[in-house]
């Protein structure tokens, strides 16, 4: 049986490419036409898993679809090798966020892992953001003040359209002849993460983010 292998943005992905390919049945396009449009989706998903093996390919195979409910169905065998975000203790996360002393922990047992790109809570107290993902094997943690804006937006994390906060954080780039030096980077994000967990399909620009808040890129 072929293991989990999917991670949530890419399944977010692959559903935007089957909602491409939807939109056009309805359109009542000419068959060739048709044919592209999937062809296309088609390409793009492939694109995603450069080392699939032949089991996830086949999986992966969208030309044996015809009809909008197998699209739906495919989508749902899909889910089940969807990969469930890290497990993390309250250690790990306290070391994520080690000058937190008093950090408001969210409740895991409400949340999904498998749908999640990133992990996000607010705490309320406070009004800081507290964000968690995956870089190359490893948590990285960052945290920051939310503004809220009062109107939609797009957000900078799932580029989709919708209820927005602006993001600011203090980065950990240091000059070493000015101890009073610092750096705030800040943008555009989604209030509710859950939300934009749904919709992110790309995560340059999360992972971008992070790092430059790390100090890894400048």
């Amino acid at each position: 049986m072929t293991e989990p292998f999917i991670k949530n943005e890419q399944l977010n992905f692959i559903k935007k490419q089957i909602s491409n390919i939807k939109d056009s049945m309805n359109k009542s396009l000419p068959k060739p036409v048709l044919a592209a449009v999937i062809d296309l989706a088609q390409a793009k998903i492939f694109e995603l898993f450069p080392q699939a093996t032949s089991s996830q390919q086949e999986l992966l195979n969208i030309s044996k679809w015809k009809t909008k409910d197998e699209y739906e169905q495919y989508i749902e065998q899909l889910a089940a090798y969807v990969l469930p975000f890290p497990k993390i203790t309250e250690q790990q996360l306290k070391k994520l966020f080690p000058k937190q002393k008093k950090l408001r922990l969210p409740d895991f047992a409400t949340m999904d892992l498998h749908k999640l790109t990133y992990l996000s809570w607010i705490d309320g107290k406070s009004n800081r953001k507290y964000i968690i993902y995956e870089i190359d094997g490893k948590l990285v943690g960052m945290e920051g003040k939310m503004t809220p804006t009062n109107k939609k937006n797009i957000c900078s994390f799932c580029n989709s359209f919708g209820e927005v906060a602006y993001f600011s954080t203090i980065t950990k780039d240091k000059k070493p002849k000015n101890a009073d030096y610092y750096k705030a980077i800040g943008n555009l994000i989604c209030i509710d993460s859950s939300e934009c967990n749904k919709n992110i399909a790309n995560t340059a620009y999360l992972q971008e983010f992070l790092l430059t808040a790390e100090g890894r890129l400048y």
